[in-house]
Order: structure tokens, then sequence, then C-alpha cells
């Protein structure tokens, strides 16, 4: 039983690893956190905890049922066995108390309301986690093909000032600094590759990916960069009226007024109706006689009690008070919320903007750059270059390369989080 069971798991973690893709787009890798993500399926349970508790508080409004049963054997030395039993049922329905039980209803259902907005909040922040990391990985891709470029660009300059060596047409120290620069171009290219290795695990861990799987991610068409920014003020309304984050608090003070209904109800009388039937029987001699008992010790009750608070060692008046504590706590908690939500839209917004400035600054240096460097190569080629002002071309051409690329997916994720903030879904 034991080796079918280990094979059963283990033919049920080898389709999980099949289904898996070798390539993920930034869709899968969201849909596949939403589904899979530790945190945020423990959110999940917590709010089928809190949809438990809601049905519990319903019911508490319905009377309840209860059996019960005594049998006992008694031994005598002079008598014998005397047996003795009892048999009933009982039931008690809270008809009036304050309105306690009815708050508590409204109150678990704004529990179950918070635990749902509490899993849309780590959505939110899974998906801003898990963009960014793709678009780190992204990249890391661009800066690897072009670090493959500049070693391959590097390896024909290098090959080109070997023969010119050998012509005697340059020194040798020209040699060894194309040799140099070939060396720092392979080391770029190592470390963006290891840059590459680190946010993929970033990413796995993200997703909560087994150790084993192999993955890759794919480059879209197109990255979105240069597009037309909302207003600060358009989004940052939408914000405070629509995040899940301002809701919850929303629901945290209406959940607080109710537990001062809850509190108040204490000085409120308790009304409660109960009723009971049961037998009872007493026999040292013959079984028939216990039969006859049962219809001579049936009994019936119903009744009313009536429970008025009169002095409760201050409960009541304490557990007002905390609850109005609770109610300013929620306040400002809501409040805190509002302004650290507000500050963090008016940040994307400005990132946003700086990140298309740096992008249209950054696109239009690299293309002049990049033509004066092809200029300057063709120079080399031909013998008319002085080698060190090539090099000073070349390290302005990389500098301009870097700070394009960089610039570009720095916007594109700038923008993503602002539109995230307006309801607009990340894309790329």
């Amino acid at each position: 039983m034991f080796a079918c069971l280990s094979c059963l798991i283990s033919q049920a973690q080898d389709t999980v690893k099949t289904n898996l893709p070798l390539i993920w787009d930034l869709r899968a890798c969201l849909d596949y956190a939403k589904q899979n993500n530790i945190q945020l399926n423990s959110l999940k349970l917590n709010e089928k905890s809190s949809e438990q508790n809601l049905l519990l508080a319903k019911a508490a409004v319905l009377p309840d049922l209860y059996g019960s049963a005594n049998q006992a054997f008694n031994h005598v030395q002079n008598t014998g066995i005397n047996t003795s039993g009892s048999y009933g049922l009982s039931s008690s329905w809270t008809l009036y108390n304050g309105g306690y039980l009815r708050t508590a209803i409204k109150q678990q259902d704004l529990a179950v309301q918070s635990a749902n907005l509490s899993v849309l909040e780590q959505e939110n922040s899974l998906t801003l986690e898990i963009t960014q990391a793709y678009l780190n990985i992204l990249l890391d891709k661009e800066s690897i093909i072009y670090s493959q470029d500049l070693v391959a660009t590097s390896t024909a300059q290098l090959q080109q000032a070997q023969q010119r060596f050998k012509a005697g047409s340059i020194a040798r120290r020209d040699v060894v600094q194309f040799e140099a620069q070939l060396a720092n171009d392979q080391y770029t290219l190592t470390s963006s590759t290891n840059a590459q290795r680190q946010d993929l695990l970033t990413l796995k861990q993200l997703l909560q990916l087994p150790h084993e799987t192999s993955m890759d991610i794919a480059k879209p068409d197109t990255v979105m960069t240069e597009v037309v920014i909302p207003s600060l003020e358009q989004v940052r309304q939408y914000a405070l009226q629509n995040r899940p984050e301002v809701k919850n608090s929303e629901l945290s003070l209406q959940s607080a007024r109710l537990g001062l209904d809850k509190a108040k109800a204490g000085y409120k009388p308790t009304l409660t109706a109960g009723g009971s039937i049961g037998t009872s029987y007493a026999d040292n001699d013959a079984y028939s006689a216990s039969i006859g008992q049962f219809g001579d010790n049936f009994n019936q009750q119903l009744g009313l009690t009536l429970s008025i608070p009169v002095f409760t060692k201050r409960t009541n008046k304490t557990n007002t008070n905390l609850a109005k504590i609770n109610i300013d706590q929620a306040k400002l908690t809501l409040r805190n919320t509002q302004t650290v939500l507000s500050q963090a839209v008016e940040q994307a917004y400005i990132n946003a903007l700086n990140a298309q400035s740096q992008y249209k600054a950054a696109a239009e240096q690299y293309q002049y750059i990049r033509e004066v460097y092809r200029i300057s190569n063709e120079e080399l080629r031909l013998g008319a270059a002085n080698i060190y002002e090539f090099y000073q071309q070349r390290n302005s051409y990389v500098q301009a390369l870097q700070l394009y690329i960089q610039a570009k997916y720095n916007a594109a994720l700038s923008v993503s989080i602002y539109d995230f903030y307006s309801g607009i879904p990340v894309k790329l």
C-alpha cells in the first residue's frame, strides 16, 4: 500500500511538472501566482473561515435542541441491583437581547467582505512584484544581447589589430588595448548572464515554483513606454474610491461601530424562551414496572426567562468605552490608509513622468552617439582613427546604450504601476 501511495504521489507531482510551461509570458505568471501562491491561498482560507463564522452567527438566532439520557445501576447487598434512568429533550430560544445577535451577524458579514478584500490586496502586491521581476529579466536579456554584440565586435577588432601588428602598422601596446577591451566585454557578458539567472530565480520564488523547474520568459514584441498618462487627480480619486486597502479600512470602521452597538446591548435585558420534556424511572423488582413509570413520570415544561443587568461590575461600561476607542482607532487607520495611498499615487505619477522624460532623452542621446560610434568604427577599420579617441567614443556608446535600455524598462514599469492605480490591468 505504501509503495502504491508513493507511486501515485510521484505521478501527481510529475503531472504538475509536465503541465507547467517552459516559456512564460506575464499573464501566465500572474495567473499561476493567483492560483498557487501560498500567502494568497492562506488568505483565501481565512475568507472561508469568515464565511463559517457568518453562518454560525446566523444560526445563533435559532432555537437549540439538546437530548439527555442517564442510566444508573446501584447494587445493594440485601436488595440486589436497583436500576434508574432519566431521559429528556430541552430547547431554548433567545427572543430578545438588545439586538446583540443581529449586530453580530452584520459584523461577521463585514468580516467576510474584509477577508475578500485582503485577498485582493495580496493579489495587487503580488502583481507588482511579479511585473517588476519580469521586466528585470527582459532588461537582462537585452543587456546580454548587446554584450554579445560588443564581444563579437571586440573579437573582430582584435583580429584586425593582430593582422596590422604583424604587418608592422601598429604597436604591440595597441594590440594589448584590444585584448583588454575584449576581456572587459566578456566580463560584462558574464555579469549580464548571472544577473538574468538571479532574476529568474527571484521570479521562480515569487511564483513558488519547485526549485527543479526550468523556466524562461517570453519577450513581447514591444514594450509600452510612451503612453498618455492620466491626470493625477483622476487616478487619485479612483484609487481612493476603489482600492481594496481603502475599502478594507472602511469596513473596519463599520465593524468597530457595530462593536459599539454590541457593547451597548449589554445594558439591555435578555428574554429567553425555554422548554423541555422528559421522563424517568426507578426499579428494583420488575422490568414491566419500569416501563409503566415512563408514562407516569413523563413531564413537560415551558417557560420564559428575563435577565436584567443591574450591576455588572463595570463590565458593560468598560466594553462600551473600549468600543469607542476602537472606533477612534479605526478612523485613524482609515485616514492613514488614505494618506499613504494618496502619496503612493502621487509618487507613481512623478515616477511615470520622470521615467518617460528620461527615456526620451536617453533614446535621443543613444541615437546620436550610436552614429558617432559607427563612424569611429569605420575610421578604425580604415586605419584613420586614433585608438584612444576610438575607445572614448566606444565607452560613450556603451554608456548611452546601457542608459537607454534601463530607461526603457524603467519607463515601462513606472507607467504600468501608475496605470495599475487607475484600475488598468498590468500589461507590457
